[in-house]
């Protein structure tokens, strides 16, 4: 087994000073994202509810991104701050996060409970939600949360490219894609923030503890586990091994990206023209052109391929940041097999239609 190095040895303040700024630094960073959600201008669509309601969001998710990596750019090469701070404090960033989220998940179960007159189900409701639309301030929560938490991930990852250039007064090649795949993956989800709102997490997620700790705790701090090893990797990235990585990130990049837009543009407008033919539907529902004609879940097989390119940037020495691919593969296979049996119920035998065209779920050959 490879030794743990020093890419795991992160510099910990835990000091009662560092719990404070930590505090007032989380709170701050959400706090203006909650208010720049509020009042900056974005266009507003319509978007199903569970129970088949339209609901109206804000689509400014991609300015606050742009705002927000301004601000840390501008900022570092001036010299206001270092974005190493994010290092120095990762472990009290951490803890802090969780207690946000447990407050968070806690206030959200008190106001059910005042609301419905009592609850005998109350942890359960705690841990995984009552309400599917949550709102403060006419703010959806659950869509507001994938903000602070995709742009935490952006400013953690570039916290780490920062403090390896700091130490060895250059970047590797291994953090360098890093860093680009990271940021096109982060950029092109507030790109496309518009398709979210058709997805099943907005429309029938219940907003509790799993969600508000997912956003919060797991995206940010679990996710950007490969840049963590890069900033001190013990062995450099080969330009054959960057190459593959490179190549295998643009195709799940495609796939996952292609896929959904497929569907939501179908969602859209029934006629549109997928691969240059029109759209082809069963009994006008289950769409069988472009990507979903051929595997049921390949925006699925998509993001996996996306996130091992990620691990695949540290090399081959440790087997940790192949932790993350793992995780989602292992979710990701989790919700396929929730997802087909949510549409077997909706759609019955037109589904069983669907699986004889579309013959495998996410791997050829496995149904």
């Amino acid at each position: 087994m490879v030794p743990v190095p020093e890419a795991f040895s992160l510099p910990v303040a835990l000091s009662g000073s560092a719990f404070l700024e930590a505090a007032a630094m989380a709170l701050l960073f959400v706090g203006l994202l909650f208010l720049g959600s509020m009042i900056l201008p974005g266009r507003r669509i319509t978007g199903p509810d569970a129970d088949g309601n339209q609901r109206i969001y804000k689509l400014n998710g991609f300015a606050l991104f742009l705002i927000a990596v301004a601000a840390a750019g501008l900022g570092q090469a001036f010299g206001w701050f270092s974005l190493s701070i994010l290092n120095t404090h990762f472990a009290a960033l951490f803890i802090v996060a969780n207690v946000f989220a447990f407050a968070i998940s806690g206030w959200l179960q008190l106001r059910n409970v005042r609301a419905q007159g009592g609850s005998r189900e109350f942890w359960r409701g705690y841990f995984a939600g009552l309400e599917a639309a949550p709102t403060c301030f006419g703010l959806d929560l659950k869509f507001f949360s994938y903000r602070p938490s995709l742009i935490g991930l952006a400013l953690l990852n570039a916290s780490f490219a920062v403090v390896q250039y700091e130490t060895y007064g250059e970047l590797s090649l291994g953090m360098m894609l890093y860093q680009a795949f990271t940021f096109l993956y982060v950029l092109n989800y507030f790109q496309f923030e518009h398709g979210m709102v058709h997805t099943w997490d907005i429309i029938s997620e219940r907003f509790g503890w799993m969600l508000i700790w997912g956003d919060y705790v797991l995206v940010p701090f679990f996710y950007c586990l490969p840049a963590w090893w890069l900033v001190h990797a013990p062995e450099p990235l080969s330009p054959a091994i960057a190459a593959v990585t490179a190549l295998l990130f643009l195709l799940g990049f495609w796939l996952f990206r292609s896929a959904n837009q497929q569907k939501h543009s179908f969602k859209r407008d029934p006629n549109v023209l997928i691969w240059g033919q029109p759209a082809q539907a069963l009994d006008g529902r289950l769409l069988v052109s472009g990507l979903w004609g051929i595997g049921r879940h390949l925006n699925y097989t998509g993001e996996i391929c996306v996130y091992l390119a990620f691990a695949l940037t540290t090399g081959f020495t440790s087997w940790m940041p192949y932790l993350l691919p793992a995780w989602l593969a292992a979710l990701l296979w989790h919700r396929s097999r929730r997802d087909e049996r949510r549409c077997r119920a909706k759609y019955g035998e037109l589904w069983e239609r669907y699986s004889q065209k579309a013959r495998f779920s996410m791997v050829p050959l496995i149904h």
